[in-house]
């Protein structure tokens, strides 16, 4: 029973989190950027949307807000990368590092801040788990054809196609540093969004809220792959598939805590994972080629 009583709150988690791992998905899979910015853009959308609601200001434009301060943190990176040549991996590092600070001095120097559902009105709270689910899923609806409709544009095209063959894509005239600056922008405003969510369901924002999302993020983006994958090939069924990854990711979660595993492996657990998903492409082509080269000789 106790297991079944906590579910709902799992599957609430894993939409709030799968919502950030579309924004992991855009850099990942269509950019081929590993972006580390979202450890600290999750963070920045909870601590905007937090201390605003607790300011008085109203939740859909606290939550707008936070929406707009992802999108500038993802501009950052995508600034460091492409203006300043910068790798992109070490620009994600350099904005979170920045994020870090920022993050404490919108919080008012402090590691935490409350944002109770007894006392400021939210959109989701933990208090109605059944609620927030279906709230959750209303956002996630919306996302997915904002995107879908977005990715299908020539815009839309053009990013994609930068992510797919960089060198192509440039010798076609397109813009590609502009289309990757536009795809970060879009990914870490997903990813602060995702956390303006989660600082409400769980009723406040921590400074270390954000630690390890990345790795949470390609969890759900790699599990949403390779059991929904398969289904179809369509833009909207893959983000749905993310979606589904992440809920799978905290129903397994919530599960190895009710068997009674040590709490603090939980992290080691989830980087292993990956890793091994992301090993498996890998393996499969070495696997392939040394048959051919057997079935050759």
């Amino acid at each position: 029973m106790g297991l079944l009583n906590a579910l709902p709150g799992a599957v609430a988690q894993g939409i709030i989190w799968g919502i950030m791992a579309i924004g992991v998905y855009i850099t990942y899979k269509l950019l081929d950027i590993a972006d580390l910015t979202v450890d600290g853009s999750i963070c920045t959308g909870a601590c905007v949307c937090t201390m605003l609601v607790i300011s008085g200001v109203n939740i859909w434009i606290a939550m707008l807000a936070a929406l707009i301060a992802g999108m500038l943190t993802g501009l950052l990176t995508g600034v460091f990368h492409t203006f300043m040549g910068i790798p992109a991996i070490l620009s994600g590092i350099l904005t979170q590092l920045i994020l870090w600070s920022v993050n404490l001095k919108i919080l008012g120097s402090k590691a935490n801040q409350g944002l109770s559902a007894r006392t400021f009105d939210v959109v989701i709270t933990q208090l109605e788990r059944w609620r927030a689910i279906i709230v959750l899923l209303l956002f996630t609806g919306v996302i997915i054809a904002l995107l879908y409709w977005f990715f299908g544009t020539e815009l839309g095209c053009s990013i994609r196609a930068t992510g797919c063959n960089l060198n192509m894509s440039h010798a076609q005239g397109i813009n590609t540093n502009l289309n990757k600056i536009l795809g970060l922008v879009i990914s870490n405003g997903i990813v602060a969004l995702s956390g303006a969510l989660l600082c409400q369901y769980q009723g406040f924002a921590d400074i270390n809220m954000g630690r390890g999302a990345i790795v949470i993020g390609l969890a759900a983006v790699i599990i949403g792959e390779a059991i929904f994958g398969k289904i179809s090939q369509n833009f909207a069924v893959r983000l749905a598939g993310v979606i589904g990854g992440g809920i799978i990711y905290y129903v397994v979660y919530q599960t190895v805590i009710w068997i009674g595993l040590d709490t603090d492996l939980l992290k080691m657990l989830s980087a292993l994972v990956v890793a091994i998903f992301l090993a498996v492409p890998y393996w499969k082509r070495k696997l392939f080629s040394g048959t051919r080269k057997k079935g050759g000789k």
